[in-house]
């Protein structure tokens, strides 16, 4: 049984049908990519599973929990967690405050900032620096790090909910090819070992077919392939509304 379970989902917004009756589903340990050119549908449909819209149509659950009519935190409390293609921390805090922050909300402690936070889940932040590769810059403000590292605290910070289940909106966006394939790398290592479910969007597809385990396209708000990446790559389909340039991948889509 997957992790997420998504069941004819539909949304509408006035005449356009920006997702149209899609299914899939994610299990444990698994890298899915969601693909498709702009104005698929994509966003859309993060954001109806990240509950920050309500669908038109269609089911939502997590191992057999339903997440339909929540709100984005009691979705987060359920076991959700998401990075976004705009990374966002706090700028003038340390790296390794901004993990303790995360780690006291999910405790429902975040009334504990009103003190001295210097030793509040520090043996637990450390260990998420230690997983994404930060610990040596732990102390350092957020404000002083490259994009790349950035993107690193917004994954220990996604962790820090203990997700089984992890949403990435493009989560390389704005890299450079090497520091793409290693923070996709870091992802697929981190969700194999805990086995946290995975979907991720991204316009690099070299780096799609190199991580994911399996692939689903959408085009105009459909449904219109999915399997794994060799599948994919082979589908007539795809290749003609979208992968058609891909014979010999060379960077973004």
């Amino acid at each position: 049984m997957g992790v997420l379970m998504v069941s004819n989902l539909a949304k509408a917004f006035g005449g356009v049908q920006a997702v149209a009756g899609v299914s899939f589903c994610v299990a444990a340990g698994e890298m899915l990519a969601m693909i498709g050119p702009n104005g698929a549908g994509k966003t859309t449909c993060f954001n109806m599973l990240n509950g920050q819209l309500a669908p038109d149509a269609g089911a939502i659950e997590m191992q057999g929990q339903s997440l339909l009519g929540k709100t984005p935190r009691e979705i987060c409390r359920a076991g959700v967690g998401r990075t976004f293609q705009i990374t966002a921390t706090f700028a003038s805090m340390s790296v390794r405050e901004n993990v303790q922050i995360a780690l006291l909300s999910h405790a429902r402690r975040l009334g504990s900032l009103l003190a001295a936070m210097e030793n509040k889940f520090l043996k637990e932040a450390n260990e998420l620096l230690d997983q994404v590769g930060l610990r040596a810059q732990a102390g350092r403000p957020c404000a002083e790090l490259a994009y790349a590292d950035l993107k690193r605290v917004e994954l220990a910070v996604a962790l820090a909910s203990r997700p089984r289940l992890l949403l990435m909106d493009e989560p390389s966006a704005g890299m450079a090819a090497a520091e793409r394939h290693a923070m996709i790398q870091l992802a697929a290592q981190l969700a194999r070992a805990s086995k946290i479910a995975v979907l991720f969007t991204e316009h690099d597809m070299e780096v799609v077919f190199q991580y994911a385990d399996r692939v689903i396209v959408l085009c105009e708000g459909a449904l219109i392939a999915q399997g794994t990446p060799d599948e994919v790559r082979a589908d007539a389909r795809v290749r003609r509304v979208y992968l058609g340039e891909l014979s010999e991948p060379t960077g973004d889509a």
